[in-house]
């Protein structure tokens, strides 16, 4: 019983790593890019990347969510299936 709730909380653990990357990865990219744009151009607003990290990470769980909807969907029927055995 215990190595089948490890391995669910592995699972599980591993699911968020892999889900909060990309848009971890989207907003770092955007935040060098308008860091970038910001030293070159000398603007020193500090509001404006994190609007665009913002912006970016809706857009990008907007039109991608369902893409990552689809192992947390499995990820949860599995857990509900195997759920009587664990409370054994």
């Amino acid at each position: 019983m215990s190595e089948q709730l490890i391995f669910h909380f592995q699972s599980t653990l591993s699911l968020v790593l892999y889900m909060a990357l990309l848009p971890l990865l989207a907003a770092m990219a955007v935040g060098l890019l308008v860091g970038i744009l910001q030293a070159v151009t000398q603007v020193q607003d500090q509001s404006l990347p994190m609007t665009f990290k913002l912006l970016t990470v809706i857009l990008l769980l907007l039109f991608g969510g369902s893409l990552l909807a689809v192992p947390l969907e499995r990820e949860a029927a599995e857990l509900f299936d195997s759920f009587p055995a664990l409370t054994r």
